[in-house]
């Protein structure tokens, strides 16, 4: 039996939000030829804007899709404005569907139609806050890139609809078919669920000027170094108290947290990139050793170095 996907779009849509998993599917469906059925759809099944302003031509119209194994509710701008029609169709017909998915500020929709009540879920981390205030009964985890909670599976910005499609795709059809479709698009076989949905490096613009953003820029640089708290502390000018204060304020994890991000980030690359042993690469990252790196990196990415090397580094596929 074919499997159905639709992809529900709206006024005002991410064109990526729905284009990205769109192309997954159609590219699993090649491999394994009619799999899958992947229709767009949207109320009334009139055309509608995209935020780019790209047009996009529905196949069908909501109401009229029929079965629906897997529901995909892209994101974008137009979740921002009123949509009763399309919140009341998803609290009317999404339980009905085999598994729901959302992309990005789809889980905005998902979350006002009930159907994340008492869920984990995500979205772009921009929004996460806002999710977790308008939405109290939904669980909001910000750093995953993808989170699967029961039947509903939620992701967050743009490409990481990618990711999450690709694991929908390996799911049903194995990691040989998943790792067959990234490889023709170009990608990673797919990152890690709990992978963290931005680099570090955006925390360093993100913080504002003063010495914990002086603070951060050294520890990009200089991941090998002696990174405790009042070694950074002293390095700011200020108590090891105060210091863990404000950067907890500014950055929005504690001081060890945040290194430890960045050394796995600085190990991942260097994974990717290099072909040194995992010791070594420990060692650069400014892990105490190879063992503390690998439970970082379980922590952070769900694997450990050598798999993530053979996933994702130069030579993988």
């Amino acid at each position: 039996m074919v499997h159905e996907v639709v992809v529900v779009v709206f006024d005002g849509v991410q064109s990526l939000d729905v284009t990205g998993p769109l192309e997954v599917f159609s590219g699993a469906s090649y491999v394994r030829e009619g799999f899958y059925r992947v229709r767009t759809a949207s109320l009334g099944g009139g055309a509608v804007v995209c935020s780019s302003g790209l047009g996009l031509a529905p196949s069908v119209a909501l109401e009229r899709a029929g079965r629906v194994d897997t529901l995909v509710v892209a994101g974008g701008e137009g979740t921002r404005g009123e949509q009763p029609g399309l919140v009341g169709w998803l609290r009317a017909n999404a339980g009905g569907a085999g598994r729901v998915a959302s992309v990005c500020t789809g889980a905005f929709l998902l979350a006002e139609a009930g159907v994340l009540d008492g869920l984990r879920a995500t979205t772009h981390w921009a929004s996460c806050g806002r999710l977790a205030r308008e939405y109290p009964s939904v669980r909001v985890e910000a750093e995953p890139i993808f989170v699967r909670s029961g039947g509903v599976v939620t992701s967050a910005g743009v490409t990481a609809g990618i990711d999450m499609a690709l694991a929908l795709v390996e799911e049903d059809l194995g990691a040989g078919v998943a790792l067959e479709v990234a490889r023709h698009m170009v990608v990673f076989l797919r990152r890690p669920g709990n992978q963290a949905q931005f680099s570090t490096h955006v925390s360093v613009r993100a913080a504002r000027p003063g010495p914990v953003r002086r603070v951060l820029h050294w520890i990009a640089e200089h991941p090998g170094e002696d990174l405790s708290v009042g070694a950074l502390a002293e390095r700011a000018g200020l108590s090891a108290r105060q210091f863990a204060r404000v950067f907890a304020r500014e950055v929005g994890c504690t001081p060890g947290r945040y290194v430890e991000r960045v050394r796995v980030e600085t190990a991942r690359r260097l994974l990717e990139e290099d072909g040194a042993p995992v010791a070594v690469v420990a060692r650069r990252a400014g892990f105490a050793s190879a063992e503390v790196m690998r439970r970082s990196f379980v922590r952070a990415l769900g694997c450990g170095p050598a798999l993530y090397r053979e996933r994702f580094g130069s030579g993988a596929g």
